[in-house]
């Protein structure tokens, strides 16, 4: 509980034990603590040094407690200004490496981290380091960094940071993942399934990736991308994983489930069908008695469902997920 102030576990046992007595020398409290009366004459010198306790006036080897009121008082005041003092340096150098990002220089957006140690503390550091979200793909076989399993992804959470994590299905195969995707969907975080994604990968606040390096025959790698067009292209592969993946909800008994993937109803797929066509949206409207703002609408809708930025794209994506092949044929 005092750790937060620079107590160890002895240092804030022996403080307790001397708040509760009110004063007491040290081979008696040596013995209330369990521990060696070196120890504990080491723990009262160092909570001397903090102002939580002072040798009694009354006797040689007698300590007295200060005051908790006063004496942690003035402990949590100086922890909370070296604090606010830590954060403006930190703002402050925040400031500075954005006023020189864009001039950094091509390996200074890359960063190769090497060893299944170095890759685990470094994502680490990327999800305490997150303010807003943390994205991830995942798959069945970790390397370096376990699938869900880290004490660092519950403390982001806990700090309002979201998450948004796509697995592979072979995540649900063991036991423990099962565990540990019900612990991630307790803490509101969303969860989806593919059967396989592209690649490992984690995004922090859209500002820094890191991705594996799949180097046959050496130690694991990875490349830590900071803000470029790289960063961009990895974050538009999430988000295209993210769309084509299936929810996953955590019901009241504990189960897990998917939903339904998303799709165009009946009319989508006229819209589409006549679209491809070659007809244009008004008479799209009119053929199928339709409202144009309808029409345009639904198309809008599909663009989104897809993640098409063009009609195009639109319609590449429809015969890929073989949504309109049949219709079109019919009509043509």
């Amino acid at each position: 509980m005092l750790g937060a102030i620079g107590l160890d576990e002895k240092q804030e046992s022996a403080y307790r034990a001397l708040v509760a007595l009110g004063a007491a020398e040290v081979p008696d409290l040596a013995h209330r603590l369990a521990l060696p009366e070196p120890d504990t004459e080491r723990a009262l010198r160092r909570l001397e040094q903090q102002g939580l306790a002072a040798q009694s006036s009354a006797g040689t080897g007698r300590w007295v407690a200060a005051p908790p009121g006063v004496a942690l008082g003035a402990l949590l005041t100086q922890q909370r200004h070296e604090l606010e003092q830590a954060e403006l340096a930190a703002a402050v150098l925040a400031q500075e490496y954005r006023v020189e990002a864009h001039e950094l220089a091509v390996h200074d957006l890359l960063e190769v981290v090497t060893g299944a140690s170095a890759i685990a503390h470094r994502f680490l550091q990327l999800q305490l380091g997150a303010t807003e979200e943390v994205c991830a793909l995942v798959t069945g076989r970790p390397v370096a960094v376990t699938a869900m399993d880290n004490e660092a992804e519950e403390k982001a959470a806990a700090r309002g940071v979201t998450y948004r994590v796509v697995i592979e299905r072979e995540v649900l195969a063991p036991p423990s993942g099962i565990t540990e995707l019900s612990a991630a969907l307790g803490r509101d975080e969303q969860v989806r399934v593919v059967e396989r994604v592209p690649t490992k990968l984690v995004v922090a606040d859209r500002t820094i990736a890191m991705v594996p390096l799949n180097l046959s025959g050496a130690e694991p790698a990875a490349l830590v991308v900071h803000a470029s067009g790289l960063l961009e292209s990895l974050t538009a592969l999430f988000e295209s994983v993210w769309r084509a993946a299936l929810p996953l909800r955590l019901g009241v008994r504990g189960e897990i489930s998917e939903e339904a993937a998303a799709g165009p109803d009946a009319t989508d797929l006229e819209v589409l069908s006549l679209l491809l066509a070659g007809m244009t949206d008004a008479s799209v409207a009119k053929q199928l008695d339709l409202g144009l703002r309808t029409v345009q609408r639904r198309v809008k809708g599909l663009m989104e469902l897809t993640g098409a930025t063009t009609r195009l794209q639109l319609g590449w994506h429809a015969y890929a997920k073989g949504w309109v092949a049949h219709d079109l044929r019919e009509r043509l």
